[in-house]
């Protein structure tokens, strides 16, 4: 089901009760643009680093569809029904309290979008609005405020001048003194109009010109000294955006209507303005399980953009995350974890999907909602937020419930709250860590020994090539490149660690080495041994006039290919390739050697 700013209202309904009886929900997000490259990615980023780069590097971009599928699990027919939703997201502004939105489009996401049948004047003319719960607050305050300020009936308003009543001043007299003078004739041009109008049988209705908020004041103030009843004022807008006040004679029924229908008017302006960000309320408030793939953009954008300014440090971070969505999955940690990550060749969400749906896996047993018929099975939609969100579930169900396989006696069904899910949860994928295959929401993040890592700076002429031949004796070595004068090295053959610095003599050679640890502990001022001569100068610190040219891509030997961008998400090409002269980096190593997390020993 499309959701756009025409239907959004009369949908809302049918968006919570499918999240209210749903058994797990998907999502997925589309983005304005994925990175401006603050810091490049590095593989073997801290989780803070890692965090702070996607962070930095990501806040001027905005979510700009997100999709969202439910599925509730039918005990008769024995399978799921599906209900897709794709909404498109735009901050439009309702009011001057709005935040009046900036952001910016990255050109290859654009484009990457546009070949996806992107509907961009879908989105900015229809995209659904939104507010963070403390900009509502303050639209709420703001538009009390007025009403307060505005209302002719209010009992709450008391005009300045009102306390010279004591000393025997005329209500006229009064208002006169209060209004400055430059602007007394304007005022009392106004009120002669009431005046008119309230001697007129036939006179309903009166307009006064477009005024500044200041006149609109003076006007509401001296109206409320002059006349006690009668009357109903409020503010208008015309086609030229000015706005004026407006004046009706009413009785006392009538005037209760009106302050009826204005009342309402500024609850649909507030629901208009908070717009999409109650669809995000109403998946945190149920509590259900969400699924998402390669979910970590998507978390940081959803986070910064429906509900509050993302954190600097990550375990905050983390707490917020698990305060919105305490039960997470990322099928692609599942993908790349026993006992799928032998069976499934590629963890990209399209290709995944197909992958589950064959032997050894079963098709998940879905239907759609007889209401809900975007997404058939001949209608594939790849990068359209809901569609995406639809094919994550299904990826999930069909990975959750071949680990029913495992039992005995085998079960075909496995819920979303099966003890079996329990070693995914909360725990998301991170692109390009070398020996960090996932970030724990809910918990301690992964602390690997990095013992056969050492930082290396060097000249700017140097290729991948000096650096091989520096390390030629040591064996294979992955490159991870910082810029053109720094990069991280790791030995393959980590036994041969404790030799490098011994070796490797630096005081007449024109490069600099320390181990990781020494990095970190001089990186962050913690000077175990005062002695050790290091090159303090990080990265970020280094002067103007040194070449400082970040590196895309190396060498298909020692570095992955880089992949495509994929506006969707984290781009998930760009595995490593395998290649004789290559050493196996860290993570497929683990692949093989290691587990992700404790894995059940049977499942």
């Amino acid at each position: 089901m499309e959701i756009l700013r025409s239907n959004f209202h009369e949908s809302l309904a049918t968006v919570s009760e499918a999240i209210n009886s749903a058994s797990l929900l998907a999502i997925d997000a589309e983005f304005s643009g994925l990175n401006v490259k603050w810091g490049v990615e590095n593989s073997l980023d801290t989780p803070q680093e890692r965090y702070s780069k996607l962070k930095n590097g990501c806040k001027e971009f905005i979510i700009i569809q997100f999709g969202l599928c439910t599925f509730t699990w039918d005990k008769k027919q024995e399978l799921y029904i599906a209900k897709p939703f794709n909404f498109y997201v735009f901050p439009k502004v309702w009011n001057r309290q709005c935040p009046d939105v900036r952001f910016l489009c990255q050109s290859s996401s654009i484009d990457f979008l546009t070949e996806h049948n992107f509907d961009f004047n879908k989105l900015f003319r229809e995209g659904i609005s939104y507010l963070r719960p403390y900009d509502e607050q303050k639209l709420r305050e703001h538009l009390l405020a007025r009403s307060t300020q505005d209302s002719f009936t209010s009992t709450s308003f008391t005009s300045p001048d009102s306390t010279a009543t004591e000393a025997g001043v005329g209500s006229a007299q009064k208002t006169s003194r209060a209004v400055p003078p430059e602007h007394r004739e304007f005022v009392e041009k106004a009120c002669s109009s009431i005046e008119e109008m309230l001697k007129d049988p036939e006179g309903k209705v009166t307009e006064f010109p477009p005024c500044n908020g200041y006149l609109r004041k003076l006007i509401y103030q001296t109206a409320k000294q002059r006349f006690k009843a009668g009357i109903h004022m409020e503010a208008a807008i015309n086609e030229k955006k000015e706005r004026f006040i407006v004046v009706t004679k009413v009785n006392e029924d009538e005037k209760k209507k009106l302050e009826e229908e204005k009342q309402a008017k500024e609850q649909e302006l507030i629901e208009n303005a908070v717009g999409f960000s109650q669809v995000v309320k109403m998946i945190s408030q149920s509590g259900k399980l969400v699924v998402g793939h390669n979910v970590f953009l998507d978390l940081i954008h959803t986070i910064d953009q429906f509900l509050c300014p993302l954190p600097e440090h990550f375990e905050d971070f983390k707490a917020t995350i698990s305060a919105v969505f305490p039960k997470l999955v990322d099928t692609k940690v599942m993908a790349n974890t026993q006992p799928f990550r032998d069976l499934i060749p590629s963890s990209v969400l399209a290709d995944l999907a197909k992958h589950v749906s064959k032997k050894p896996f079963q098709k998940a047993a879905v239907q759609f909602d007889e209401a809900f018929f975007r997404y058939g099975d001949s209608e594939e939609k790849p990068h359209e937020a809901g569609y995406d969100a639809y094919i994550t579930g299904l990826a999930f169900i069909s990975m959750a419930n071949y680990l029913g396989s495992f039992q005995e006696p085998p079960k075909v069904n496995i819920p979303p709250d099966s003890s079996l899910v329990v070693p995914f949860l909360n725990k998301i994928f991170v692109m390009r860590m070398e020996d960090v295959p996932y970030l724990n929401l809910a918990g301690p993040d992964l602390n690997p020994s990095r013992d056969h890592v050492f930082y290396l700076t060097f000249p700017s002429n140097w290729k991948q090539g000096d650096i091989l031949d520096l390390f030629n004796n040591f064996g294979f070595v992955y490159i991870s490149w910082i810029n053109s004068t720094s990069a991280f090295i790791s030995l393959a053959r980590r036994e041969n660690a404790n030799k490098v610095l011994d070796l490797l003599d630096c005081e007449e050679e024109c490069f600099t080495i320390v181990s990781y640890a020494e990095h970190r502990r001089q990186l962050h001022g913690e000077y175990a041994d005062d002695n050790i001569e290091y090159d303090r100068r990080t990265p970020l610190k280094r002067p103007r006039h040194m070449e400082v040219i970040w590196k895309t891509s190396s060498p298909k030997e020692i570095q992955p290919e880089k992949p495509e961008a994929i506006a969707s998400s984290e781009p998930e090409e760009g595995e490593i390739i395998d290649d004789e002269e290559s050493p196996e980096p860290a993570k497929k190593k683990q692949k093989k050697e290691d587990k992700s997390f404790d894995e059940p020993v049977d499942w």
